[in-house]
């Protein structure tokens, strides 16, 4: 039998998934509180490990969280294009603010972006997969602490609104999903949202709220 953890990291994995079948599964599972006092300790003084790979100068989006906390996302277009391309426009159309990060999940990634709240919603648009595993080789960026990607459905070119940002390394996600950008500032911010209580698919008992995304630079 699997032990304990073995089947939450399982669960973690297929939180990134945005079919509505499985998001319909998780929901009726219940809504048991996560304990999080130990998991939030153990992020509490990371640094972003920012370590070049995304260009500085790329294009910077500022998000500012209801509470008055910010980070900053530089995205990185030769790597990604259309990717960097779909996100710059929907926070350029104020597509992001007032929405939320749906799902939290310790050690792994907060994910967010989605009108529905609940992991089934994007803008209306999808976008090519642009990873290696969908035959697109540009695009070599690995996840790790900070690294922001497209999450996805099954389907390789399902991407739409939802991204998810990386609490620590994820190498069995690397060629699977599409790495565009990097949070260079900020990262305590995102830290943070691991001390408020969830359920136990992860989803905050009080939302966590993007108040306003903006391009602070191109």
């Amino acid at each position: 039998m699997k032990n304990k953890k073995t089947i939450k990291l399982l669960c973690a994995l297929a939180a990134l998934v945005l079919a509505v079948g499985l998001m319909a599964g998780c929901a009726s599972s219940g809504s048991e509180s996560a304990k999080n006092s130990s998991s939030s300790s153990s992020a509490a003084g990371k640094a972003p490990e920012f370590d070049g790979v995304v260009p500085e100068d790329g294009p910077s989006v500022r998000f500012t969280m209801s509470d008055g906390g910010t980070f900053t996302i530089v995205c990185a277009p030769e790597y990604a294009p259309e990717t960097v391309k779909n996100f710059l426009d929907l926070v350029g159309s104020g597509f992001y603010d007032g929405l939320t990060f749906h799902r939290v999940l310790d050690g792994f990634v907060a994910q967010g972006g989605d009108p529905a709240g609940n992991g089934t919603g994007g803008s209306g648009k999808t976008i090519k997969g642009e990873f290696a595993a969908n035959g697109f080789d540009q695009n070599t960026l690995p996840h790790k602490r900070g690294s922001v990607a497209m999450a996805r459905s099954n389907d390789p070119d399902s991407a739409t609104s939802q991204f998810y940002i990386c609490y620590d390394e994820q190498p069995s996600l690397d060629g699977n999903y599409a790495v565009f950008g990097q949070v260079t500032d900020g990262m305590d911010v995102i830290d943070a949202f691991l001390n408020v209580p969830r359920n136990s698919q992860g989803m905050p008992q009080t939302p966590i709220v993007i108040e306003k995304a903006e391009i602070i630079s191109e």
